[in-house]
């Protein structure tokens, strides 16, 4: 598959000297601009950081407008509330959707680090549902270690092939609200279980009675990740 050159929103770093880069990475049916709001409730934190937030892809396959990192045709809620040993073959499709799209992602991730001339211990990726699922599929890929990842209401596809291909371990932490209806959060708590056998440092944030979205705390939690590991 050839790769596509990603573009979208970018909020510049407000210091005015670049130091670090956050990608931000969209859920399904929405775009750059869904996520580049949360730039200046970062900046404070992160005022040497430059705000990414690049559109997926594809068309969104369900919706006239937005975009989608691959295909949701075969997912269903409730793959994601089963013992984590039933998932590789349930969430197949979706596993193999994500891994054909990471080199896109990668590419968007290389010619950001080129143009700022700074290395991945100063990029992070920050991810809400299907963009924290390609958050999770390239990171523990990608040739260098990233800052980190956070990922909000998401999850790990793919459990069967993490080990083997495991390049590196970018420190994560992944919050997601008690409540959410769309990607269960027992998606987050396998995400940590199989993560953690694997040897990275990941930590969870549960939100009590939060849907399918991004709360106050949760913001302020990926706040203090961020800056602890890209300062």
């Amino acid at each position: 598959m050839s790769q596509i050159t990603l573009e979208g929103p970018v909020v510049p770093a407000a210091s005015g000297t670049t130091k670090s880069i956050v990608i931000f990475l969209h859920g399904f049916g929405a775009d750059g601009s869904d996520l580049i709001g949360l730039a200046p409730e970062l900046a404070p934190a992160l005022p040497d950081t430059v705000f990414y937030s690049p559109n997926a892809p594809h068309p969104c396959e369900m919706s006239p407008f937005g975009r989608q990192w691959f295909s949701l045709a075969s997912y269903d809620p409730e793959f994601l509330r089963r013992d984590a040993h039933t998932m590789p073959t349930a969430l197949k499709a979706l596993a193999e959707g994500a891994r054909e799209n990471t080199a896109s992602l990668a590419g968007f991730i290389d010619e950001a680090l080129m143009q700022h001339q700074l290395d991945t211990g100063k990029l992070a990726l920050v991810g809400f549902s299907q963009g924290t699922m390609m958050a999770l599929q390239l990171g523990p890929r990608y040739p260098q270690q990233l800052a980190g990842i956070v990922g909000f209401s998401g999850a790990l596809l793919g459990h069967d092939t993490l080990a083997p291909e495991i390049v590196s371990r970018p420190p994560i932490t992944l919050i997601h609200g008690s409540a959410d209806p769309v990607v269960p959060v027992q998606a987050s708590h396998m995400a940590q279980s199989v993560l953690a056998e694997n040897g990275f440092d990941v930590s969870l944030h549960e939100r009590p009675g939060l849907p399918h979205g991004i709360d106050g705390e949760g913001l302020a939690i990926a706040a203090k990740f961020l800056k602890q590991h890209l300062s």
